[in-house]
C-alpha cells in the first residue's frame, strides 16, 4: 500500500469514518436540482454558477444540509483547466467560490470535487499521463487552498486517469482522498475495469476511501459493492443514481423515489459500505430517508467480523497477493494454495531476436511474445528490457504502455535499475509486481519507497552484501529482513513474495534441496508468497525441459506459488495443469478434463516424438487453441498452429498460412507487421477480396469477442488499428482506381460500406462530405464530455467509415446543418450528463423533421435502450463496438 502520509483530518466524525468506525453521509445529485431551478442553460459549464449564481447553489446545498448530509461536495465536477478554457475563470477562483458556498450552506465537512478531464489518456487518446496529473494537481491544490476538508475524485471510468488523479491529490495535499469509479451493467467500466480491480488498485495507491458512483441505481450497485469489499483495505463508498433516466413531457426523470432508494441502499450497507450518498437524480428527499436508514444501523465497528484484518479499516478486506492490470487480476488469497504462472519470454537474456528488437525500437515484437504467452495461459507477464546502451527507464516505460494497450494480463516490472522501476510503475495502469528488491540495505532504501508510493507488490531476492546463502536458514534470514523492511514503509507482508533464487544443479547440486527447504520455511515462518525462476536449475544439463519440469513439480510441492517459466513449454504446462487439480485450484478438474480427456500418453510414442508430443496430443483431442499454441517455439509458429477463427476462402487456399498470420495480427492488435502482410497478399490477390474475405470477417470475430467479454476496449481498438494499417496499404495501392460499391461482393453485413469507403480513399474526415457512407458525430448541446464520442469515432474510422466530427456541446441546429450540407444518412449523438439528455431529444426531433431519410443512433453513460426509445432514436449503441455493427448493417441495406 502507499507509504503512509500525515493527513489533515478536520473533525472526529471524519476521523472515525476514515477508521471504519462510523458512517459518513454525503449529499446527492447537483445536476438534477440545477435543471429544476432552470439554471442548466445559463453556462456551458455549470460550475461557473459558483461565480454568477452563488445564492442558487448555496440554496441547493443548504437543502442537503437540512436533509442530514455530513459532507457537502463542491460544485466543481468540471473545474479543470481544460473545461474552463475560454471562460475567463481560473481553477483557483472556481474552487474558492465553491468551497465558500458550501461552508455558507452550513456544511459540517466540505469535499473538493474532481471529475474526469473529459479527454482520453494515451495511448488510446491524446492526453499524456503527466499532463493529466498536472491538471488534477492544480485542482487538488486549489481545493486545499479553498479550505476543503477532503477531496472526492469521482465518476471515473479509466483506471489510468483515476490513478493520475489520486496520485496528484495524495502527493500535493494533506487531505483525505475519496475515489470512486462508474461501472456499466456488465460490472465493468467502459475500459474493462472490474470493481475488484478498482478497489485493490486504488486502496493500495493511497486513497482513504474507495467506491462506486453514478451510472447505475442502488439495486445494480449492490452486487458490485459486494465484489469490491474483499479487495479494499480502506472504507467503501457508494453513491448510486436514483435509477435510470427517462423523458417525461420533455423533462428528465428518474424512477427510484426516496423511500425505495433508502430500502435499496440497505444491501449496500450490509455489503460493508460505510460512506453513502446519492448521485444523478437523487434529491434532498433521498438523502433524508438515507439519513434515517443510516441512523438506524449499528456502528460499523460493532459489526466488525472476528476474522477481520486488524491493521485495515475495512473489516471485509481479505489479505491477498494481488497484481492487476486495467482489465485482469492475478489474486492469491492468504491461506489458499494457488498457483499463478509468470511468463518469462520478454527478457533479452539469451534471446538475440528480442535484444535486437529492443535496440531497433520494435515494440511490436514484444507484443507478439506477450500475446503468445497469454494464449498459453500465463497469469502474469515478466517485462525486462535490460540491454546495455539503452535508456532503460524510457524503454521500460514504453514497453509497459505498449503491452497494456494490447494485452490485458498484469505485468511484472523486472529491472535492477531503481529509476527504471519508478518510471514504469508510475505509468502502469493497475498494480504492478516489481522484480525486484534484495537484502542489501542500499537496494531496500532505493526500491521500497517506489513500491509503497505506487501500491505495488514486490519480489524479494534472498541475497545481500555477502551474496546468496548456501543454506535454507540463511535465505530465510534475508527474507525476514526484507519483509520487516517492507513493513517499515507501510507495505504489508501479503504484498511481498520471496524468491529463494534457483541455482544450477550442475554446479550447485546440494543447494537444490536447500532451495526447496527455503521455500517451505518462508511459507511457514513468514506467511508470504514465493517465486522461483524455474529454468535456472537445468543450466549445463542435457534434456533441460525434463529437468525443469521435475524441479517445478518438486517446488510446487514445497510451496511455490508463482513459477517464472516459459508458458509455451508443454512440459511446464502439463505440470502446472496437473498440480492445479491436486491442490484443488482447478475445481472439479474441469480445465484438466477439457484439455486432456482422450489425449494419448506422450511417452507411449517413439522417443523421437519428444517435447511436442504431449501438447500435440492435447490439441488433437479437442483441447483449447491455447494448448495448440503452446506447442510452438515462437509466436509466429503459434499463430500458424492455431485454428483460424475465420473460414479460409478457396481463393486464398494457397496462402492459408499467410491468412492465419494476418488474422492473428489483427486479433493480437499488431499494427506494425500488418502493412507487410497486406503488401504480400496484394501481390497475388484482389484488394476487395482481402477486405471482404479477411478484414471484415476478422473484425466480426473481434466484435464478437468484445461482446462476450473476451476482449476489452483497448484490445478492440488495437485490433481495429491493425485492420486500418492494412486498409491504408490497400488504399495507397489502389489510389485512382476508385472502385464502386458494386465492385465489392461482401458476405458480411457492412462489408460493402467499409470496403468501398476505404478502397476509394474516403476514410479521412476531410473527404467525408463526398462519401456515401459518412457519419455525423456530436456530443449534444450543453455536454462538454466527449470521451465516448471520440472512441466511437476512432473505431468507426478504423472500420472504414468517413466521420464528420462536430465536437462537443453541439447545438441541434449545427447537427442538422452538417447533415444537410454533407448528405450524411447516419448521425451519432452522445451524452454523459443527465442535464443534457433533453438536448439529445431536441436534436433527434429536428433531424427527423428536416431530414427524414437520416437515422440517428444514440449512446452515452446516461442513455439506455428504454431512454433511446422514448426520445425516438433509431438506434441505441450501448458501446463503441455496437455503433460499428449498427453502421455496418445500416449502410448494407
Amino acid at each position: 500500500m502507499a507509504c503512509p502520509r500525515k493527513l489533515t483530518i478536520a473533525s472526529n466524525r471524519l476521523e472515525n469514518a476514515l477508521a471504519g468506525k462510523a458512517f459518513l453521509l454525503m449529499d446527492g445529485g447537483m445536476g438534477t436540482l440545477v435543471q429544476q431551478a432552470g439554471l442548466h442553460q445559463v453556462h456551458q459549464n455549470p460550475d461557473l454558477l459558483n461565480l454568477t449564481h452563488p445564492a442558487d447553489i448555496q440554496a441547493i446545498q443548504h437543502r442537503y444540509v437540512e436533509a442530514g448530509s455530513d459532507c457537502i461536495t463542491t460544485n466543481t465536477f468540471g473545474s479543470n483547466r481544460l473545461k474552463l478554457e475560454g471562460t475567463g475563470a481560473t481553477v483557483a477562483e472556481v474552487y474558492a467560490a465553491a468551497a465558500a458556498i458550501a461552508k455558507a450552506a452550513g456544511a459540517s465537512l466540505v469535499a473538493g470535487d474532481i471529475g474526469p478531464t473529459g479527454q482520453l489518456l494515451e495511448p488510446m487518446g491524446t492526453l499524456a499521463f503527466e499532463e493529466a496529473y498536472d491538471i488534477f494537481a492544480e485542482q487538488a491544490r486549489a481545493a486545499e487552498a479553498a479550505g476543503c476538508d477532503l477531496i472526492v475524485v469521482e465518476t471515473m471510468t479509466d483506471l489510468r486517469e483515476i490513478k493520475a488523479a489520486v496520485l496528484a491529490a495524495v502527493e500535493n495535499t494533506s487531505l483525505p482522498v475519496f475515489a470512486t469509479m462508474s461501472f456499466g451493467e456488465d460490472g465493468r467500466t467502459f475500459l474493462g475495469t472490474t470493481p475488484a480491480i478498482a478497489a485493490s488498485t486504488l486502496s493500495a495507491l493511497g486513497a482513504q476511501v474507495v467506491g462506486l458512483n453514478c451510472s447505475l441505481g442502488p439495486n445494480e450497485i449492490a452486487p458490485l459493492a459486494r465484489q469490491m469489499a474483499p479487495f479494499s483495505r480502506c472504507p467503501l463508498m457508494a453513491q448510486p443514481n436514483a435509477g435510470l433516466p427517462r423523458m417525461v413531457d420533455g423533462a428528465t426523470v428518474f424512477d427510484v423515489g426516496p423511500e425505495a432508494f433508502a430500502q435499496a441502499m440497505l444491501p449496500i450497507i450490509e455489503a460493508g459500505v460505510t460512506v453513502v450518498g446519492g448521485c444523478c437524480g437523487t434529491t434532498p428527499d433521498h438523502i433524508r430517508t438515507l439519513r434515517q436508514l443510516v441512523d438506524g444501523q449499528s456502528s460499523p465497528a460493532a459489526a466488525r467480523p472476528g476474522n477481520a484484518a486488524p491493521s485495515f479499516p475495512n473489516p471485509r478486506y481479505c489479505p491477498a497477493f494481488t497484481v492487476t492490470s486495467a482489465q485482469e487480476m492475478a489474486n492469491l488469497p492468504e491461506g489458499e494454495v494457488q498457483v499463478a504462472v509468470i511468463g518469462e519470454r520478454i527478457n533479452p537474456t539469451g534471446k538475440k531476436k528480442l535484444k535486437a528488437a529492443l535496440q531497433a525500437g520494435d515494440f511490436d515484437y514484444l507484443v507478439g511474445e506477450a500475446v503468445a504467452q497469454q494464449r498459453a495461459d500465463a497469469d502474469i507477464l515478466d517485462v525486462n528490457v535490460g540491454v546495455p546502451g539503452l535508456n532503460e527507464a524510457a524503454v521500460l516505460t514504453r514497453a509497459v504502455e505498449t503491452l497494456q494497450a494490447t494485452v490485458p494480463l498484469p505485468l511484472q516490472i523486472d529491472s535492477s535499475d531503481p529509476a527504471a522501476i519508478e518510471a514504469a510503475c508510475r505509468h502502469y495502469t493497475g498494480r504492478p509486481m516489481v522484480n525486484s528488491v534484495n537484502g542489501k540495505r542500499a537496494n531496500l532504501e532505493a526500491v521500497l519507497p517506489t513500491v509503497a508510493r505506487y501500491g505495488c507488490t514486490v519480489v524479494g531476492l534472498t541475497l545481500d552484501e555477502d551474496g546468496i546463502p548456501s543454506t535454507a536458514e540463511g535465505r530465510l534470514a534475508i527474507a525476514r529482513r526484507i519483509v520487516d523492511a517492507a513493513a517499515s514503509y507501510g507495505i504489508p507482508k501479503e504484498d511481498v513474495a520471496i524468491d529463494c533464487l534457483v541455482m544450477a544443479a550442475a554446479t550447485n547440486q546440494s543447494e537444490v534441496r536447500e532451495i526447496l527447504r527455503a521455500v517451505t520455511l518462508c511459507k511457514q515462518e513468514l506467511g508470504v508468497r514465493t517465486v522461483l525462476g524455474v529454468s535456472n536449475v537445468s543450466f549445463g544439463l542435457p534434456q533441460r525441459p525434463l529437468v525443469n519440469s521435475v524441479f517445478l513439480a518438486a517446488a510446487l510441492g514445497a510451496g511455490l506459488d508463482m513459477p517464472i517459466l516459459n508458458p509455451l513449454s508443454p512440459r511446464y504446462r502439463d505440470t502446472v495443469n496437473t498440480f492445479r487439480v491436486l491442490n484443488g485450484q482447478d475445481g472439479g478438474a474441469r480445465a484438466f478434463l477439457e484439455a486432456y480427456a482422450g489425449a494419448s500418453d506422450p511417452y507411449d510414442g517413439p522417443a523421437s516424438a519428444g517435447e511436442t508430443a504431449s501438447a500435440t496430443a492435447h490439441a488433437g483431442a479437442g483441447a483449447s487453441s491455447a494448448a495448440a499454441a503452446a506447442t510452438a517455439a515462437t509466436p509466429e509458429a503459434a499463430a500458424r498452429s492455431e485454428q483460424c477463427p475465420i473460414a479460409i476462402p478457396k481463393a486464398f487456399a494457397d496462402d492459408a498460412d499467410a491468412v492465419r498470420v494476418m488474422v492473428d495480427l489483427v486479433l493480437s492488435g499488431r499494427s506494425a507487421p500488418m502493412a507487410a502482410a497486406t503488401e504480400s497478399l496484394l501481390e497475388r490477390h484482389d484488394p476487395i477480396a482481402i477486405i471482404n474475405d479477411i478484414f471484415v470477417p476478422v473484425l466480426d470475430v473481434v466484435g464478437a469477442r468484445y461482446e462476450s467479454g473476451a476482449f476489452f476496449l483497448p484490445q478492440l481498438m488495437a485490433s481495429a488499428e491493425a485492420v486500418k494499417a492494412g486498409f491504408d496499404v490497400i488504399r495507397e495501392r489502389t489510389a485512382g482506381e476508385r472502385p464502386t460499391a458494386s465492385d465489392a461482393t461482401a458476405t458480411t453485413a457492412g462489408a460493402n460500406a467499409a470496403a468501398t469507403a476505404t478502397v476509394a480513399g474516403a476514410s479521412a474526415t476531410d473527404e467525408a462530405t463526398a462519401a456515401p457512407h459518412a457519419i455525423v458525430l456530436a456530443t449534444v448541446e450543453g455536454d462538454i464530455h466527449d470521451i465516448g464520442k471520440n472512441i466511437v469515432k476512432m473505431l468507426l474510422e478504423n472500420y472504414g467509415f468517413p466521420i464528420i466530427d462536430l465536437g462537443k456541446d453541439v447545438a441541434p441546429e449545427a447537427v442538422l446543418a452538417a447533415v444537410q450540407q454533407t448528405g450524411a444518412r447516419l448521425v451519432g449523438l452522445s451524452a454523459l450528463m443527465t442535464t443534457t439528455v433533453g438536448a439529445m431529444e431536441r436534436t433527434i426531433r429536428l433531424v427527423h423533421e428536416r431530414c427524414p431519410d437520416a437515422a440517428v443512433m444514440v449512446g452515452g453513460a446516461v442513455v439506455t435502450q428504454e431512454f433511446a426509445d422514448s426520445i425516438a432514436a433509431d438506434f441505441y449503441a450501448k458501446d463503441a463496438s455496437e455503433s460499428a455493427r449498427i453502421a455496418s448493417a445500416f449502410f448494407a441495406k
